[in-house]
């Protein structure tokens, strides 16, 4: 009796190791297939030749393609998020914090597939409710991000902010999706270093404090 109840217990694990690892190769799946051909143009039959797999062998695991692509984008940004709190973790001047903050929230050239698979995802706005409560999510949590570093930049009096933390925070946010852009381009006028350049500008003014005394 107990024996049988150990194995029982051990294939279910088993079952669900299995069926986890086989929806982490179907959500890689589907962004590599993102990236070849955009958010709005893939199609199962993509996913599945990207995974090796059959369209129904997709549909198995994925019955509505828009909740798999969903999933791209949520494990793309919890990827993008972790990533870049690890580079804040260990940084207490919110200076130099606001710094690497905004040196993080870019991509890192223009064969930057993470954050080029966050881009291609916003061709699904209006098109899934879902995503598009996730993409409102992923901005508010880098918003909040800012925030902290502001506010503690404002107790520590090193910031005066020119608006509130709010509005700067969404402002810096907004300023990294469109010159992210440019930086995913390659061939734009603006590059990964311009890039940084101009949205450490506008931070300097928006906290009246010159950041790069500080780094």
């Amino acid at each position: 009796m107990h024996s049988f109840n150990a194995v029982g217990t051990n294939t279910g694990m088993a079952r669900t190791k299995n069926q986890s690892a086989r929806r982490r190769q179907l959500t890689e799946a589907a962004g590599r297939a993102i990236i070849a051909r955009g958010a709005a143009a893939v199609r199962l039959k993509d996913i599945a030749e990207e995974a090796g797999v059959t369209p129904g062998a997709v549909l198995y695991y994925y019955p509505d393609v828009d909740q798999l692509l969903v999933e791209v984008h949520r494990t793309a940004g919890e990827r993008f998020c972790d990533s870049r709190n690890a580079a804040l973790d260990q940084i207490a001047d919110p200076r130099r914090r606001m710094l690497a903050a905004i040196s993080s929230g870019l991509p890192t050239g223009p064969h930057d597939e993470a954050v080029r698979t966050l881009y291609e995802m916003d061709a699904l706005v209006g098109r899934s409710k879902l995503y598009s409560a996730l993409a409102v999510s992923f901005f508010e949590r880098q918003v909040a991000l800012y925030q902290v570093i502001l506010e503690a930049g404002v107790a520590q009096g090193m910031f005066t902010l020119s608006a509130s933390s709010q509005t700067i925070g969404r402002n810096l946010v907004a300023l990294e999706d469109a010159h992210g852009l440019h930086v995913l381009m390659g061939d734009a006028p603006i590059d990964r270093a311009e890039a940084e350049r101009l949205i450490v500008s506008y931070a300097c003014s928006a906290t009246a404090c010159d950041l790069t005394a500080a780094g």
